[in-house]
């Protein structure tokens, strides 16, 4: 299964940009766009349908991890997996991004092969029969 709706959430334009660019691979994904994350809750309960989040960690009003930690206290979209991506990739910065409750975490900068294979491992086939988080990071 390739994702049909991904929601990206990053405060640069040009981010959303490249992961447009980068998710062309998927013929007819379809992108919405959240700028922080109090946004992205907000679209998420509009658009049930994204299978799939992709979540900086640095933003304004709502960073990621206020995000991922909201998510987890309303109870709601627990089961959509979420990449999140950042510069700040230490083991503590992957642990804590992990213990919030993303799926994955990918290290800025990273090229859109690296990108596009943890969204296919993540909604593939073999996504489908995983139980439970699955901490995959790049590089």
């Amino acid at each position: 299964m390739t994702p049909s709706t991904v929601l990206v959430v990053d405060d640069s334009e040009l981010v959303h940009k490249l992961h447009a660019v980068a998710l062309r691979k998927y013929e007819g994904c379809r992108l919405l766009h959240a700028y922080q994350g109090a946004e992205a809750l907000e679209l998420l309960g509009v658009h049930p349908d994204v299978d799939l989040v992709l979540l900086d960690v640095n933003m304004p009003v709502m960073d990621g991890l206020s995000f991922l930690r909201a998510r987890r206290e309303m109870g709601v979209f627990e089961e959509i997996p979420v990449v999140l991506i950042s510069t700040e990739a230490s083991e503590d910065d992957v642990r804590r991004g992990l213990e919030a409750g993303a799926t994955a975490y990918l290290a800025k900068p990273f090229k859109p092969p690296e990108l596009l294979a943890l969204i296919d491992r993540l909604t593939g086939p073999a996504a489908r029969h995983r139980e439970g988080s699955q901490g995959v990071t790049g590089r």
